[in-house]
Parts: structure tokens; sequence; C-alpha cells
């Protein structure tokens, strides 16, 4: 018998001659991610279209300006995390670390932008529909926004391994999806909450 001939289905080997496979999952639960955030909009815009006084009492509107900073910042992210696997793929380690840890702390300051928003609001969690509606959304994106930060620090902290991302490794390139995932939500949140008023 050859060396072929004992090669199970399903190894190494295998994996490697088809990188894509091993993302086939990870697309698979972010296509599972946009189910529960297409439901959570669809909910929040029939409430608001059947409410009869949607926002809270004694709050006009909301205030744009900031989350807008955010927005732009967040979606900026989405550019420098793309130049950072750019340069992973041409193997520019420092490069790719410097673009990498620039779009980890544009998501910081996403994050610190909606704490500052939140400190400052007139509303809260129980203020009604619209306030258990509003956290709800922005804390559940907030959430995976922070989740795309931890996983680029793993993914920061494996690229200091030698000889760790040559050949079929698909962690960066399933973190950069995670993260424009996460963008593209937040986008349509930014139309659903601040601009829809």
């Amino acid at each position: 018998m050859t060396s072929t001939t004992l090669q199970q289905p399903g190894t190494p080997a295998e994996h490697e001659a088809h990188p894509k496979h091993n993302l086939t999952g990870f697309i698979i639960f972010l296509c599972s991610e946009s189910v529960i955030f297409l439901a959570f909009f669809s909910g929040y815009a029939l409430l608001k279209t059947s409410a009869l006084n949607w926002l809270p009492n004694g709050v006009e509107g909301l205030e744009w300006r900031m989350p807008l900073i955010n927005t732009v910042v967040l979606v900026s992210s989405s550019g420098t995390i793309a130049l950072a696997e750019h340069f992973k793929n041409r193997e520019n380690m420092a490069l790719f670390r410097g673009f990498w840890l620039m779009s980890m702390a544009m998501g910081a300051y996403f994050l610190y932008g909606q704490a500052v928003e939140w400190s400052g609001l007139q509303f809260g969690f129980t203020s009604g529909t619209f306030g258990g509606t509003f956290y709800l959304l922005t804390g559940f994106h907030g959430l995976h926004v922070a989740t795309g930060i931890l996983l680029m620090g793993l993914m920061l902290i494996k690229s200091f391994i030698p000889g760790n991302y040559k050949g079929g490794e698909q962690g960066v390139q399933a973190t950069s999806l995670f993260w424009h995932f996460v963008d593209v939500i937040w986008i349509i949140l930014f139309l659903l909450i601040y601009v829809w008023q």
C-alpha cells in the first residue's frame, strides 16, 4: 500500500489542499448571527411604527454627533484591518501588526464612545419599549465589537510565533470577516436608531 491509500478523509493534508473549507463553518456562524440581528431589526421597526409614544417622556430625540463620529471610526477600521490582512499575505509582519493594532484601537475607541454616550443619556433600560430596545441593540452590538477586539488580540499574539502565519492559516481571515460583519451591522443600526427618529 502507498501512503496515499492510507490517508483518511479529514486529515490535515486534505485541509491543506482545500484551505477555504476551514472557513465554511465560520461563514455559517456569521449567517446565523445575521438572522439574529435581522430579527432584532424587524422587531425594532415593528414596535416603532406601532407605538403611539415611542420616545420616553422628556426625550425629544437622540444626539447623533458622537454616534456619527463613532460610526466613522468603526467603519474606517474595516479599511485598516483589510490593509493588515493584505500585509500579512505579503508576509510583512511589521505592517500587519501596525494596522492590526490600529484596528483594535479604533474598536476600543468605539466602545469608549458608546460608554460616554450611555452615561449621558436621559433614559435607561427600563424607560419604555424604546429604552429596552435601544440598550439591547446597541449593547448586543457592543458585545460583538468587544469579541472582535479579543479575537484580534489573539491573532496578534499568534503573529509572534515564528512561521505561524505561513501556509493555510485562516484565523486572520476569519477575524477580518467578523470585523467587517460587525461594521455592516452597526451601519444598519445607526440608520435605524439615530437617523430614523
